[in-house]
């Protein structure tokens, strides 16, 4: 059985290492970890953890790459490795020995081992790069499946997530610790890493940061909202370069642990209490999605072109 502890970072490639994460750093807030920087490999933080966000620059298009998942202790990855091999599931080990997979869509995935963080960080040690505008921690991903069930399946039985809200049969919503989810599959297709999620504490800290990504020429492709499901206060950031969605929340709901699965109705209030729902482009990334978002095409009344 693999038991999983928290979500540890987001892994995208990057066509150029120097620029993104440059940009990703005064963007977002993000602190490079200047001592575990490779030719090819750049490692941002959120605050204080080890990190968060892996850019690659030397793996072909730039997108995701995968999301790495660490184990609970007691956990080991030869557990999981045993586990995946008793499901079929193929697998490799790096030169870490961490595991790589990937779930039925292809998205990729690693699986790191439990590691004990210090309980009582030093907050008050000095230093020079750490941003005054920084998220809490990295909280969640994304993706968009035209295999929905079997991709509820994999999480589940092979990974050891729980099952926290359905929408309908459009989507399915999974957790592995009291935060309302790590992982979302939304039934949309093509299939296409959506967003990775960062958690700014308050409804305060989102409204500097959206501010402060619009002077970057940033945009929301939707938000500000206020989910039904999950709780979170959030707005979706649009990333051109990397073709995904950063979502910047706050406020999400904590379970009350064990869990029972629930069932939303797909309505416009499941997704937005405040009655705005996406537009068409925010499932989508091709050039010509991205343009109509930028100018706000539909919601000026000119239909979203198909693809």
């Amino acid at each position: 059985m693999i038991a999983l502890r928290r979500i540890d970072h987001v892994c995208l490639r990057v066509a150029d290492l120097d620029e993104a994460a440059r940009r990703w750093s005064i963007q977002f807030g993000l602190s490079e970890r200047a001592d575990l920087r490779t030719v090819d490999r750049a490692y941002l933080a959120c605050g204080y953890e080890p990190y968060s966000l892996e850019l690659w620059s030397s793996r072909g298009e730039p997108g995701h790459e995968h999301s790495g998942f660490e184990l609970r202790e007691g956990s080991s990855l030869d557990d999981a490795a045993a586990h995946l091999d008793a499901l079929g599931v193929t697998h490799r080990r790096d030169e870490g020995g961490h595991l790589h997979l990937v779930d039925p869509e292809g998205y990729g995935i690693e699986l790191m081992p439990f590691s004990p963080r210090d309980p009582y960080p030093d907050v008050g040690q000095t230093t020079a790069t750490l941003p005054g505008f920084r998220a809490r921690k990295l909280g969640h991903v994304n993706v968009l499946t035209g295999q929905l069930e079997a991709m509820r399946d994999f999480y589940r039985d092979a990974l050891g997530m729980s099952i926290t809200d359905y929408l309908g049969v459009e989507g399915v919503w999974l957790h592995i610790n009291a935060d309302h989810h790590v992982m979302a599959l939304v039934g949309k297709t093509p299939a296409h890493f959506h967003h990775f999620a960062l958690d700014l504490v308050d409804w305060g800290n989102l409204r500097v940061a959206f501010d402060h990504l619009g002077q970057h020429g940033r945009w929301l492709g939707w938000g500000p909202v206020r989910h039904a499901l999950g709780q979170n206060l959030c707005g979706y950031v649009r990333i051109p370069e990397e073709h995904c969605f950063v979502e910047l929340y706050c406020d999400m709901e904590v379970l009350d642990l064990p869990h029972t699965a629930r069932e939303w109705r797909d309505d416009p209030r499941g997704s937005n209490l405040w009655g705005i729902l996406p537009p068409r482009s925010y499932f989508r990334f091709d050039d010509a999605a991205i343009e109509s978002e930028r100018h706000q095409l539909e919601a000026l009344g000119t239909p979203l072109p198909p693809l």
